[in-house]
């Protein structure tokens, strides 16, 4: 008789946001990167290491279709309504993804998930 051994899948995420570049890693190894918009300067991104704390499906506003909260009070990775914004360091310090990004990224990741910012 054979066993299969289940071996969980173990996302993570490192945010640059001097490339504005958001990179998902599985099992330790790069998995995929995405373009992301992040802090203005009067308003910037906080660096450090986080966790995502909670999800919500069209969570209405700015937030596009899909938002993800750090364990940073007030601050996540969220969709937006405005795609011209990617690329650029123009919010008030969340992470915002193309909603098509953002969607793929939700799907994936768990509660839990580890957020490094540099």
């Amino acid at each position: 008789m054979y066993y299969t051994l289940y071996m969980p899948i173990n996302y993570s995420i490192s945010i640059n946001t001097t490339s504005r570049v958001l990179t998902l890693f599985r099992n330790g190894q790069w998995f995929k990167s995405y373009p992301v918009a992040v802090g203005k300067p009067s308003t910037p991104t906080p660096k450090g290491t986080f966790t995502i704390i909670n999800k919500a499906i069209n969570p209405g506003g700015p937030f596009g279709v899909r938002w993800m909260g750090l364990s940073k009070p007030h601050y996540g990775i969220h969709g937006t309504n405005d795609p011209s914004s990617i690329g650029k360091a123009v919010s008030h310090g969340c992470i915002r993804m193309h909603n098509q990004d953002v969607i793929e990224l939700y799907n994936l990741i768990p509660i839990g998930t580890v957020v490094k910012i540099t």
